[in-house]
C-alpha cells in the first residue's frame, strides 16, 4: 500500500496591505510542493478575515501568477484542539461538513493578522503543526520597535531610531536632534514589503511621511538615514533536528528613479531594482553578515525560517529587520538565496514542512509528559 501523502493547508491572502503579495507567494509555494508527497489545499483569507476553500478557479498553481479567493466559496474553520480537523460551512441549505484533517499548515501570509503571531496563536490552539516561527518569534519579528530594542540589548548593530505614536508625537526637529541626521526614514512599525515607507528631509516631508505611515499602523519608526548604503539579505533555515544555517547573500540595487527599495520598486516596476545573487561582498564581511543573521534569528526567537535584512555602509553591517514569513514570489529573495546555495525550492519546502512536523511532535510529547 503506498504511503499516505502529507496533507498541507496553504494559508494565503489575509487582512493586511500585503494581501496581493501573499497571493503571488502562495502560487509559487503550491507549485513547489511535490505532488507525489503532498496533498495540498489552498485556503484564502479574505480582506474581512473569512477563511475560504480556494482551490476552485486558481489553476492549482499551474502557471497562475497569483492564487485567487472565490467571493462565495465554502467557509472553513479549524477546530480548537482538533489536531488539524476542519469544518466547512457549505451554506444555509446544507449542514457543515468535515474535511480530512490537515497534517500541517503552511502560512504564506505577510504583515499584520498573519505574520505577527495572531494566526500562529490560532494554529497553536488548534494543535496542528505549522511552518515558521511560533507566536513570540512572529510577534517580535513583526514589530520593528520591539525587534530593534531586543537586537540593541543583545549588542547587535542597528541604525539609530526612535518610535512614536499618535498619542505621543515627535516633531521633525526632535527627531533630527535624537538621530543626528537631517535626513530620516519614516515607516510603520508593523508592516513589510516597504508599505508606507518614505524618506524625509524637511519638516513638511516628515509630516507627510508620518501621515502615510499612520495609515498602516498606530506606531511608527523614525530612523537615521545612513548613506551610502547597500541593501543585503540573508536567508536563515532551521531543519527538523534544530540545525540552523545561513544562505549565500543577495543584494538589492534599486534603480535611480526610486531612490530606495520601495513597494513600487519591489512589485510594480519590472525594472525597479536589480537583484544580485550572490552579492558582491568580500568574503570576510559576508561571513560576518551570515553570523549576524543566525544570531538575530536566535535573539528574536525565530524558528523554521526567516530572511534577515541588512544595511551595508562601507564595511559596517547594520541589521535592518527580520521577516519571519518572507516572500515566496517568483522574484523573492528567500527561495532564490537557497537556490543559489544549492537547495532547490522543492527541497526547501521539504525542510520547512519537516521542521514543522517534528516541532509539533516534540511539543505534544512535552505536553503529554507534563500531564
Amino acid at each position: 500500500m503506498p504511503e499516505r501523502k502529507t496533507r498541507v493547508a496553504i494559508l494565503f491572502g489575509g487582512r493586511s496591505a500585503e494581501h496581493d503579495v501573499s497571493r503571488a507567494s502562495a502560487a509559487n509555494v503550491l507549485r513547489s510542493l511535490d505532488p507525489d508527497r503532498y496533498d495540498a489545499t489552498a485556503i484564502g483569507i479574505t480582506g474581512d478575515g473569512r477563511w475560504i476553500v480556494a482551490d476552485a478557479g486558481n489553476g492549482a498553481g499551474a502557471g497562475g501568477g497569483a492564487l485567487t479567493i472565490p467571493d462565495h466559496g465554502p467557509q472553513l474553520a479549524l477546530l480548537p484542539g482538533g489536531q488539524g480537523r476542519v469544518v466547512v460551512l457549505q451554506g444555509q441549505a446544507a449542514g457543515p461538513a468535515e474535511l480530512p484533517s490537515f497534517d500541517v499548515v503552511f502560512p504564506v501570509l505577510h504583515g499584520p493578522n498573519g505574520e505577527d503571531g495572531t494566526v500562529q496563536g490560532a494554529l497553536e490552539l488548534s494543535d496542528v503543526a505549522y511552518v515558521g516561527s511560533r507566536v513570540m518569534g512572529s510577534a517580535a519579528g513583526m514589530d520593528k520597535d520591539v525587534a530593534k530594542r531586543l537586537m540593541r540589548e543583545a549588542g547587535l548593530p542597528i541604525v539609530p531610531f526612535v518610535a512614536m505614536s499618535s498619542g505621543a508625537p515627535i516633531s521633525y526637529d526632535d527627531a533630527v536632534r535624537a538621530l543626528g541626521s537631517q535626513e530620516v526614514f519614516v515607516k510603520p512599525a508593523n508592516m513589510g514589503s516597504s508599505v508606507g515607507v518614505s524618506k524625509a528631509r524637511t519638516a513638511e516631508e516628515f509630516e507627510a511621511g508620518c501621515r502615510l505611515a499612520f495609515r498602516f499602523d498606530t506606531k511608527i519608526l523614525i530612523e537615521r538615514c545612513v548613506a551610502p548604503i547597500r541593501e543585503v539579505e540573508c536567508s536563515v533555515l532551521e531543519d527538523a533536528e534544530g540545525r540552523i544555517r545561513a544562505s549565500q547573500l543577495g543584494e538589492i540595487v534599486p534603480s535611480d528613479k526610486h531612490g530606495f527599495y520601495s513597494y513600487d520598486a519591489k512589485y510594480l516596476d519590472a525594472e525597479g531594482a536589480l537583484l544580485q545573487v550572490p552579492a558582491k561582498v568580500p568574503a570576510a564581511i559576508a561571513e560576518t553578515i551570515r553570523e549576524l543573521a543566525i544570531k538575530t534569528f536566535g535573539v528574536l526567537g525565530c524558528e523554521g525560517m526567516a530572511r534577515i535584512d541588512f544595511f551595508l555602509h562601507g564595511e559596517q553591517a547594520f541589521v535592518n529587520e527580520a521577516n519571519t514569513l518572507p516572500g515566496f514570489t517568483n522574484i523573492s529573495m528567500y527561495p532564490r538565496l537557497w537556490e543559489a546555495s544549492g537547495l532547490p525550492q522543492s527541497e526547501l519546502m521539504d525542510v520547512l514542512i519537516g521542521h514543522a512536523l517534528e516541532r509539533h511532535k516534540r511539543s505534544r510529547k512535552l505536553a503529554f509528559e507534563r500531564e
